[in-house]
C-alpha cells in the first residue's frame, strides 16, 4: 500500500558543485605474502591524495572485497566525510571495479587511480594545464614514460607529424623514472636512452610528454559516455584497460599526453622510508579550488580514425621508419636505434 505522494518524484536531481572525481578500486583480501604491506600503502596513497586534491574533488572509493580490516578503515574515512563515495563489492576485477565508480555520476574529470600512488603536490594544477594548453587533450597522467609512445597515440603523433612542436626534449625527472622502474620490479625498464629523451609537443610555454601511462590517469569525463561495453572478463589485465581506458580516448580524437615532471610515485607491494617522508613533507591543498578549463568539445570521424589506427600507425611502426621518425624528431642514430 502506498499512502501519500512521494516529495521526490519528477524532482530534478541537485547538482553537485565538484567538478572533478577520483575513483580508487581497493583489493586487498588479506595481510600476508603480496599483500603484507599494502594496508599502510593504501593509508599513504590516501593521506597523499586528501592532502594534494583541491575542495571540488569527489573521491569514490570502491571496495573490491577487501578484508573486513580494509571495510572498517574505509567506513571511517566514509563516516569522517573524507571521502564522498563508498561502494563495498565482491572481487569483481579491477576494471568492473572502476566501471561502478563511474556509473550514476556526470563530472567534467575523472581520475583513476590505483590504491599505491602517492599524490605530490600541483598534480592536478598540471593537469589542467595541459588541458587548456592542448584543447585536444583526452588523458593525462601525472607520471610521464618514454615507454608508452606508441600506445594509443596515434592521434597526436599523425596530427603533428611534421610539426616542430613535436620533438624529443631532455627528461625533466630521472630519478623519478628510475623510481619508477624500482616500483614495478624491473630497475632495467628504462635503457640509458629511455632514461635522457621525452618525446614532447610544446605550446608556447607548456611541454607535455606524448603517451599516458594508466596506473592514475585524468580523463575528460565525457569521454565514457560513450562506452559501449559495461562489462570485462578480466580481474585485471589483458585487454581490458587497453579497451576501457585508453582506446576510447584515441577513438573521439582526442590526445593521450603526460606531465612533463614527476607529480605522482607509483609505490608498489613493499613500504620504503622514503615514503612516509613525502607524505609527511607534503603541503595541505584541500581547501584550495582552482579553475577548471573549458573543454572544447572535438568532432572525431570514423574514417579519419581508421586511417590514422589501422594505416598510419601500421606504417610507422615499420622498424625502418620508426627508426627515421626518431631521427626525424631530434634523437641520434645511435639512441633511435635503441630507444
Amino acid at each position: 500500500m502506498r499512502v501519500g505522494f512521494n516529495p521526490n518524484k519528477d524532482k530534478l536531481q541537485e547538482t553537485n558543485d565538484c567538478y572533478h572525481q577520483i575513483i580508487v578500486p581497493v583489493y586487498i583480501p588479506h595481510n600476508h605474502g603480496y599483500f603484507k604491506d599494502s594496508f599502510t600503502i593504501l593509508q599513504y596513497s590516501l593521506e597523499s591524495l586528501f592532502k594534494t586534491s583541491h575542495s571540488k574533488t569527489f573521491i569514490s572509493i570502491v571496495n573490491n572485497g577487501s578484508s573486513s580490516e580494509i571495510q572498517n578503515y574505509l567506513n571511517k574515512l566514509y563516516n569522517q566525510g573524507d571521502i564522498h563515495e563508498l561502494i563495498h563489492t565482491d572481487n569483481i576485477g579491477k576494471l568492473n571495479a572502476i566501471l561502478k565508480g563511474i556509473s550514476g555520476h556526470k563530472f567534467k574529470m575523472i581520475t583513476i587511480t590505483d590504491a599505491d600512488v602517492l599524490f605530490l603536490n600541483d598534480w592536478q594544477k598540471e593537469t589542467y594545464n595541459l588541458f587548456k594548453a592542448f584543447p585536444k587533450t583526452g588523458a593525462v597522467c601525472p607520471t610521464p614514460s618514454s615507454k608508452v609512445l606508441k600506445q594509443y597515440t596515434y592521434s597526436v603523433l599523425f596530427e603533428n607529424f611534421f610539426s616542430k612542436r613535436l620533438q624529443f626534449s631532455p627528461i625533466k625527472n630521472r630519478e623519478a623514472m628510475l623510481n619508477f622502474a624500482e616500483s614495478i620490479g624491473d630497475p632495467n625498464f628504462y635503457n640509458e636512452y629511455h632514461l635522457s629523451y621525452n618525446l614532447t609537443i610544446s605550446n608556447n610555454k607548456t611541454r607535455a610528454v606524448i603517451g599516458a601511462g594508466h596506473f592514475v590517469t585524468s580523463y575528460r569525463g565525457a569521454i565514457f559516455n560513450s562506452l559501449k561495453e559495461r562489462y570485462s572478463n578480466f580481474s585485471m589485465g589483458g585487454n581490458s584497460e587497453g579497451d576501457f581506458l585508453d582506446k576510447p580516448v584515441e577513438d573521439q580524437g582526442y590526445w593521450r599526453l603526460s606531465t612533463e615532471d614527476n607529480l605522482a610515485y607509483h609505490m608498489g607491494n613493499v613500504i620504503e622510508p622514503w615514503m612516509s617522508e613525502k607524505v609527511t613533507a607534503l603541503k595541505d591543498e584541500s581547501k584550495l579550488t582552482i579553475e577548471f578549463p573549458v573543454l572544447e568539445e572535438i568532432k572525431s570521424f570514423r574514417f579519419v580514425n581508421f586511417i590514422k589506427s589501422k594505416i598510419f600507425m601500421r606504417v610507422l611502426r615499420k622498424k625502418n621508419i620508426w627508426t627515421w621518425f626518431l631521427q626525424y624528431k631530434g634523437l641520434s642514430k645511435e639512441a633511435s636505434k635503441n630507444y
